[in-house]
């Protein structure tokens, strides 16, 4: 049995977009629905359909071949607004390239909305 359903599917979304896979199943949650939905509007993955199953419901996501690099942040460190820019350094390339996704008290969303809003949170997955 597998205990975290985000960095499960994160780990098997990069291993299908590494073999040039066109879609991919993964095991649903609230969480996983929000990233995938920010990973979408992102441009990195396709539209995802929910499937329900006897094991489960399972998200079929459409791979788009334009990730590079994808995963989770553990542990999940709080950041303020100060403190984004220490971490984009750390997980993602360069700047501007690629998105943090942050969970923040007015939900789930990539480090340069909650830069706008003001708000820091916790850092949840990185995608670029």
């Amino acid at each position: 049995m597998l205990n975290d359903t985000l960095s499960n599917a994160m780990a098997k979304i990069l291993a299908y977009e590494k073999t040039s896979k066109k879609e991919c199943l993964v095991k649903s949650s609230k969480v996983l629905k929000r990233v995938l939905e920010i990973m979408k509007n992102s441009g990195y993955v396709g539209d995802f359909d929910e499937l329900k199953s006897s094991r489960g419901n399972e998200l079929k996501v459409n791979l788009l071949g334009s990730i590079n690099n994808c995963g989770v942040i553990k542990p999940r460190f709080s950041v303020d607004v100060g403190s984004f820019i220490k971490f984009e350094m750390r997980y993602l390339p360069a700047q501007d390239f690629g998105v943090i996704i942050v969970s923040t008290s007015k939900g789930i969303m990539t480090h340069e909305e909650a830069k706008k809003e003001g708000i820091g949170g916790k850092l949840v997955a990185y995608c670029y």
